[in-house]
C-alpha cells in the first residue's frame, strides 16, 4: 500500500454516513467525520446494524469533526464505544453545538437514562479540542512524518469547517496537502460568512450533493418563500416546513424575520404564527444567539439596528409533548395562519411527521421542502408523490392532498457553480479530486465539469 492513503467508511456512495480516514502509515490514521446512514444509504440494515464501527482504530490517532450535522458525527457514540480514546477537533462553534447534537442522538439510539447521557457527554467534552479558523495545528509530529491540520470556514451552517492536512513525509521529502470539504456552503447564506477560498490542495475530497443542479438566487428564493406564505394565508391554512433543527432553522428564522419586517415598514394586514416545534431547534437557537461573533457582517448590522433576526414577535417554540399535540390539533381543526418549522429534514421522524399525518390530507395546507432529501426518505416520498397519491408515515398511509413545494434557493449546500469556483479557487494544480457525498448523477456531472478545468489533473 502507498501512504498516504485516503479509505471511505461511508459517504462515498451515497450523501448520509459521512466518515472518511487518511492512512498516513501503518501506525497512524486520521479520521475526518463520523456519521450515520439514512434513508437507502441504511442499505436494509437496522440503524444498530449499519452504524457498527467495523474499521480498525487503534490507528486513528484523531477525529477531525466538520460540522455537527448527524450525517457527519452521529456515530461518535458508536466510534467511542469501540474504544477511540483520542482529541475531537472541531471549531469553537462546533465544540459548543455538538454535545447537544450527540445527546439528541443518545436519546434516539441508545438510552434516555440521564445519568448515563451525561456520562457521556462528560467524556465526550474531555475529547474535544476547539482550533479557531486558520490556525495550523500540530496531530504528529516524528522522526518520519509531520502533520498538521487547519480548520477553513465551509459556510453550511455555524461552525463549519473544510479540512487541510498537510503531511510532510521527513524521509522522501515529500510535502502533500489533503483537503476535506466536509459540506460546503453557498456565498450569500444567512448568519454566515462565505466560504475561505481555496488556498491549494494536492488533493481534494469534495462533496457532489448538487454536483447536477443550480439553486437560485437569494432574492428568487426569498420571494418565494413570501408567496408561499401569503398564499397560505388567502387559502385559510398553514405552511409545515421540514428543516434540521441546526443550521436551516435559524436561516429560515433569518429570512421569516426579514420578510415580516419589509411588511411592517411597507404593508399592512395581519402577522403569521411562526412556530418552532422542536426543542432541540430551540436549544440551538439560543446558543446560535450566544455565537454572535461567527455571525457574517449582515447579520450584525441588524443588531446594531435593534432587530433580532432569531428572536422577534410572534416567535414561538413548542416544548413539551402534550403542547405539540395540541398545536399539531389545532393546526388541522382551525384556519389558522402558521408557519411549523420541526425537525427532522427529510421526514425520517421528530415531530414533523405528526404534522405531516394530519396536514397532509388536507388542501388548505402546505408542506415546503427548503432542503435536500435523500433516496429513499419519507421527504423525498412526499416530494415525488403525485396530488392524492398516499405515502408511507409512522406506519401509517397518508394521502397527499396539501401542496408540496421546493425551493431549492435555501439549502445549505453548494450548487454546481460553487463548488466548481471553490475547485478554482485554488491557486496550484490539483492532482486528484474524490468524489463523494452525493448520487450518481450529481458525481458524473461535475466530474465531467471539473476535470476540463486547468487547476485539475485527475477526477475519481
Amino acid at each position: 500500500m502507498d501512504y498516504p492513503s485516503i479509505f471511505h467508511h461511508g459517504g462515498a456512495d451515497g450523501v448520509t454516513g459521512s466518515c472518511h480516514r487518511l492512512q498516513i502509515s501503518p501506525d497512524h490514521a486520521i479520521l475526518i467525520d463520523c456519521g450515520v446512514f439514512q434513508g437507502e444509504d441504511l442499505k436494509g440494515q437496522s440503524s444498530f446494524e449499519r452504524h457498527q464501527i467495523e474499521f480498525p482504530i487503534d490507528d486513528v490517532i484523531a477525529l477531525v469533526v466538520t460540522h455537527v450535522h448527524i450525517d457527519h458525527i452521529g456515530r461518535l457514540p458508536y466510534l467511542m464505544a469501540a474504544g477511540f480514546e483520542g482529541p475531537i477537533i472541531c471549531t469553537p462553534p462546533s465544540a459548543r453545538l455538538l454535545p447537544l447534537v450527540i445527546e439528541d442522538a443518545l436519546k434516539i439510539g441508545f438510552t434516555r437514562d440521564r445519568r448515563l447521557i451525561e456520562r457521556f457527554l462528560d467524556r465526550v467534552e474531555m475529547h474535544l479540542e476547539p482550533s479557531p479558523y486558520g490556525t495550523w495545528k500540530s496531530l504528529l509530529d516524528d522522526a518520519c512524518h509531520k502533520v498538521k491540520v487547519r480548520l477553513q470556514n465551509a459556510g453550511h451552517i455555524l461552525g463549519s469547517a473544510y479540512v487541510e492536512i498537510d503531511v510532510e513525509d521527513q524521509r522522501a521529502c515529500l510535502d502533500n496537502r489533503y483537503v476535506f470539504s466536509g459540506d460546503l456552503g453557498p456565498p450569500g447564506t444567512p448568519l454566515l460568512p462565505d466560504p475561505t477560498p481555496l488556498e491549494r490542495a494536492d488533493v481534494l475530497v469534495l462533496e457532489s450533493t448538487y454536483g447536477d443542479r443550480r439553486h437560485k438566487g437569494r432574492r428568487t428564493r426569498r420571494a418565494q418563500l413570501k408567496e408561499t406564505i401569503y398564499r397560505a394565508q388567502r387559502e385559510g391554512g398553514s405552511v409545515v416546513i421540514p428543516a434540521f433543527s441546526i443550521g436551516r432553522t435559524q436561516e429560515l428564522l433569518y429570512e421569516i424575520e426579514t420578510l415580516l419586517h419589509e411588511r411592517q415598514e411597507g404593508e399592512k394586514g395581519d402577522r403569521p404564527l411562526i412556530i418552532v416545534d422542536s426543542p432541540l431547534a430551540a436549544r440551538f437557537t439560543e446558543v446560535y444567539r450566544d455565537l454572535k461573533p461567527w455571525w457574517d457582517s449582515e447579520a450584525k448590522a441588524r443588531l446594531d439596528q435593534g432587530r433580532h433576526p432569531l428572536s422577534f414577535d410572534g416567535l414561538v417554540t413548542v416544548d413539551s409533548h402534550d403542547g405539540h399535540l395540541n398545536m399539531v390539533e389545532h393546526l388541522a381543526t382551525t384556519n389558522t395562519w402558521a408557519i411549523v418549522i420541526a425537525a427532522s429534514g427529510m421526514v425520517t421522524g421528530g415531530r414533523v411527521v405528526n404534522y405531516l399525518k394530519r396536514l397532509l390530507p388536507d388542501s388548505r395546507q402546505t408542506v415546503l421542502f427548503v432542503g435536500y432529501q435523500g433516496e429513499g426518505t419519507p421527504g423525498r416520498h412526499i416530494q415525488c408523490a403525485r396530488r392524492g397519491n398516499q405515502v408511507s408515515l409512522d406506519g401509517h398511509q397518508v394521502a397527499v392532498v396539501a401542496k408540496v413545494e421546493t425551493i431549492s434557493g435555501f439549502s445549505a449546500h453548494a450548487d454546481q457553480a460553487d463548488l466548481v469556483s471553490f475547485v478554482r479557487s485554488s491557486n496550484a494544480v490539483i492532482e486528484r479530486i474524490n468524489l463523494v457525498h452525493g448520487n450518481a448523477s450529481g458525481k458524473a456531472t461535475l466530474g465531467s465539469m471539473l476535470i476540463k478545468l486547468d487547476t485539475v489533473y485527475d477526477v475519481q
